[in-house]
């Protein structure tokens, strides 16, 4: 396949892992590499970034705002000199947005970071929806209620929907809005796991690949949109080179290139369908089957959801196209990972064919990368052929390893494609558990720096149209349908180690709670109980408690533990929750099976599903009379 867009070539021979290097690397000076610092006595936020080392700014305006609020409040103008930005008029407990736009002869840099001191825990993350593939749910039968067990023990109310991967795509929406409308307020996600029907929108073409590429795209965004009007009357376009980018009236493909209404629920998929790894075209498969894929996902998603592993806390940036008139691609990564973990902490990697083999041999949390593109490679990350390609079995062999990535390059974008290179890193061995396409449009994921899950930067994203909140000098896509999270919407990037080995006694009407301690340096922990095992959990504890034990005269069907750690970031600070440890007791009966929430042809109407719905809102995972976190 033709390549996307010729690649600029870095002109440095220097280290890979010297922040030294990055004065060179024009395109983080299309970003402010913003960081804070928190005290709280008194109450300080202190903003920091490194000087431009390529062109004397004029100045720094620097704007301050609350999380949900609409605008950005009055700029404070700083001179070009600036390198720090104090705000006395905080709170310990409370969250501010800064936005800090440096201002230069030829462009704009944008910075972001979402800033706060000692935020309090967040214990209740609203209601999710895991909507299972099907051809994939008998046989990760244990896997998959491991999965919701993890995510009531990171404080989801969790919901599953088992749909067949043929169903069509308003039949699966209309599942999901029926969720959705028993509580509008408290639904907060979808998670798409294994191959749930794609829709499909729009007369786009995003890469630039008129009109070979242009029709069509995958749209996840479409399952969180509850509120906008979706067509498929006017688009008729049968130009581009798949058939699956066709997009004609009535074929079930929509006509939105834009989404028609605010993005209302988070939505991230797991999907390893169409992924042979083949070495050559038409070659034979060298992947494990689609099934192991996703099964490994899901030991991968829980080792690091209860810190099994642990990656250091660092990014890595290869950029192989240049500024490009503004667009700065790699900038998405200068800009976040600043927020992050500062400026210090990431690595240049400017020399081609570093990239794949820096990432076979080293840890990042975090990894960017952008070069020309195919639905299979990009170019600069690998071998040295005429692109210098790295292509998915490059990454998959060499089980590139890193927890979270964004990719930009023509073609993988459009993910729902043979051996996708997006989908790629969720087929690694041991790590890569979310990527997605930043470039067009630029991704704003700094509120992760204080906890949010990264389905909540997915939204924001989505929900960020040309000229919003968040800016680059250029921001092309923005607010188109493609936008798409691979991976599990839940994640959060800072883990905390969980206790272990609970256990209950019973001494003279008590009962008596023992657990083996977390691995982290803790303040404490909460216990909680439920009469259902899927919860609603209630905490018992007023405050953390310093001991690996706790007694009360009230016994609970349910318990679940789970330690406090004060979390620091360079974003500042915040109270944050591990996994939790569960426990049955022993002398209550077993809750009765799963209610399916899953709709075919020959199911009931509408309503009917509704009442089911309503009346058994979560699945109930296999009782455990001893819980240990797996």
């Amino acid at each position: 396949m033709q390549k996307a867009i010729a690649f600029v070539t870095i002109l440095e021979l220097v280290s890979a892992v010297s922040s030294e290097t990055r004065g060179a690397q024009t395109t983080c000076e299309y970003a402010v590499e913003a960081s804070a610092f928190v005290q709280a006595s008194p109450p300080q936020i202190t903003l920091t970034w490194p000087q431009d080392r390529c062109l004397l700014p004029k100045g720094y305006t620097i704007y301050r705002k609350a999380l949900d609020a609409t605008a950005w409040g009055q700029g404070v103008s700083l001179p070009p000199s600036a390198q720090t930005y104090v705000d006395t008029n905080v709170v310990v407990g409370a969250a501010y947005e800064y936005q800090i736009v440096k201002s230069t002869s030829v462009y704009s840099g944008y910075g972001y970071v979402y800033a706060g001191i000692e935020l309090p825990i967040t214990e209740d993350r609203g209601k999710l929806l895991l909507v299972v593939d099907k051809n994939c749910a008998t046989s990760l039968t244990n896997e998959l209620w491991r999965l919701q067990e993890d995510l009531v023990g990171d404080g989801w109310n969790t919901i599953r929907i088992d749909v067949n991967r043929n169903d069509s795509v308003a039949n699966v929406k209309s599942l999901i809005r029926a969720v959705y409308k028993t509580d509008p307020f408290a639904a907060k996600c979808v998670f798409l796991f294994g191959h749930v029907p794609v829709p499909y929108s729009g007369n786009i073409v995003p890469d630039g690949h008129a009109p070979d590429h242009q029709g069509a795209w995958p749209c996840d965004g479409y399952y969180g949109d509850m509120d906008g009007a979706w067509t498929d009357n006017s688009v008729n376009t049968t130009r581009a080179t798949e058939s699956r980018n066709h997009n004609v009236p009535g074929d079930g493909k929509f006509d939105q290139c834009t989404f028609p209404a605010p993005i209302r629920l988070m939505v991230g998929r797991v999907d390893l369908a169409n992924m042979p790894g083949r070495l050559t075209y038409g070659g034979p498969p060298t992947f494990p089957s689609e099934l192991e894929l996703l099964r490994n996902y899901l030991e991968k998603d829980h080792k690091f959801r209860t810190k099994q592993f642990e990656l250091p806390r660092r990014a890595i940036v290869g950029d192989y196209f240049g500024v490009r008139d503004g667009e700065a691609f790699a900038a998405s990564g200068w800009r976040n990972f600043a927020a992050f973990f500062n400026a210090t902490n990431i690595s240049s990697l400017p020399q081609e064919r570093t990239w794949l083999p820096t990432l076979s041999t080293n840890q990042y949390l975090w990894a960017y990368g952008c070069g020309a593109g195919t639905f299979t490679s990009i170019g600069g990350f690998g071998s040295a052929d005429a692109y210098n390609d790295g292509t998915t079995t490059d990454l998959v062999q060499g089980d590139a390893k890193a927890v979270f990535t964004m990719l930009f390059g023509s073609w993988l974008g459009d993910w729902d494609s043979e051996d996708d290179m997006l989908r790629s890193v969720l087929a690694t061995s041991s790590y890569g558990l979310t990527s997605a396409w930043s470039g067009r449009p630029h991704w704003f994921l700094h509120h992760m720096a204080l906890g949010m899950p990264i389905g909540f930067s997915a939204r924001l994203t989505q929900n960020n149209h040309e000229g919003g909140l968040y800016q680059n000098q250029l921001n092309n896509g923005a607010g188109q349908i493609h936008i798409a999270l691979m991976g599990d919407p839940t994640l959060r990037m800072h883990v905390v180690g969980p206790p272990s080995n609970l256990e209950l006694a019973t001494n003279d009407a008590r009962i008596c709670l023992n657990w083996s301690p977390s691995q982290d340096t803790i303040i404490g922990y909460h216990v909680y109980a439920s009469a259902l095992q899927t919860g609603p959990y209630t905490r018992l504890t007023a405050t953390p408690v310093a001991t690996t034990n706790y007694s009360d005269i009230a016994l609970s069907s349910h318990y679940m533990v789970r330690a406090v750690k004060l979390e620091v970031s360079a974003s500042g600070s915040y109270f944050n929750l591990s996994q939790g440890a569960f426990l049955t007791a022993p002398t209550q009966p077993v809750i009765g099976p799963i209610v399916s929430a899953s709709r075919d042809s020959a199911s009931t109407d509408q309503k009917d599903f509704e009442d089911k719905v309503a009346s058994s809102s979560t699945n109930t995972p296999p009782v455990r009379l001893r819980a240990n976190v797996l």
